[in-house]
């Protein structure tokens, strides 16, 4: 087995201790000899980090020992090579940018779609009620470029900060669908799925973890072409998590997007 592990992870769930989070996060992260990215804000956590297996599961059980994110779903992957050049622990406005306070995932979350249901859907076409299923996705442009879903409806953004002007000049090509946004690792959609919510959609679902989560669960990754873009030097992975390796630099690598 390769002998770094990789896990990404996020929580929206009020945080009121910011500052005194970071310094232990850091002081916790250094001691276990980690690399990546820690996001907190007063909205939630997340991260992405890289280790050694031990001492980063070490870390996991230390920071899920704090009951706002004893249930903190990890995403967990292997590479050869330390993937990310240091530790940055940073307190940020939003965990992940919108522009959009009045979306506060904390307070109710969009309907999720497990990785197995959605596999079943996409070999149908339809939801279990009958409606056509239409997969958004919610990355930027160049992460498309490099893997979506078959026929994915794709706005072409510039910045995840683009979506909510974007929704609003395509309502209509929602309606009468039940909608399935994703990204990456699951956090973006799920503000995604609440900004389409108050706008009037009602048949509206995340997918439950994000791409990386289908990958893991399903290991073929029915309906998925290409490859996910990861925001670390691995740059991308393939759907049985592995790394890519030959694409060119991407924009923005260290900064956590799970």
């Amino acid at each position: 087995m390769d002998p770094i592990l990789n896990v990404s992870a996020y929580r929206f769930v009020p945080v009121q201790d910011t500052a005194a989070l970071q310094g232990s996060i850091l002081e916790r992260a250094q001691a276990a000899g980690l690399r990546g990215t820690v996001l907190i804000a007063e909205e939630g956590l997340n991260l992405a980090l890289a280790g050694p297996a031990q001492g980063l599961r070490d870390f996991l059980r230390w920071l899920q020992a704090d009951a706002r994110f004893a249930d903190l779903p990890i995403k967990e992957s292997f590479s050869s090579q330390m993937p990310f050049r240091k530790l940055l622990v940073k307190v940020k406005r939003e965990i992940i940018r919108m522009n959009r306070p009045a979306v506060r995932p904390a307070a109710g979350r969009a309907p999720a779609v497990p990785a197995r249901t959605l596999v079943r859907w996409l070999a149908q076409g339809y939801c279990d009620e009958g409606r056509p299923v239409l997969m958004l996705d919610t990355r930027n442009a160049f992460e498309v470029d490099a893997g979506a879903f078959e026929g994915a409806v794709d706005w072409r953004l510039g910045k995840f900060s683009d979506f909510p002007l974007e929704l609003e000049a395509r309502l209509d090509e929602l309606r009468n669908k039940t909608v399935v946004s994703y990204c990456t690792g699951g956090i973006r959609c799920e503000k995604a799925a609440l900004v389409m919510r108050d706008a009037g959609l009602v048949h509206v679902h995340q997918l439950e973890g994000g791409i990386l989560r289908y990958f893991e669960d399903t290991g073929s990754a029915p309906g998925w072409q290409g490859d996910c873009v990861v925001f670390d030097d691995r740059t991308a992975l393939r759907p049985d998590l592995s790394p890519v390796r030959n694409l060119k630099p991407l924009p923005a690598l260290h900064e956590a997007a799970p």
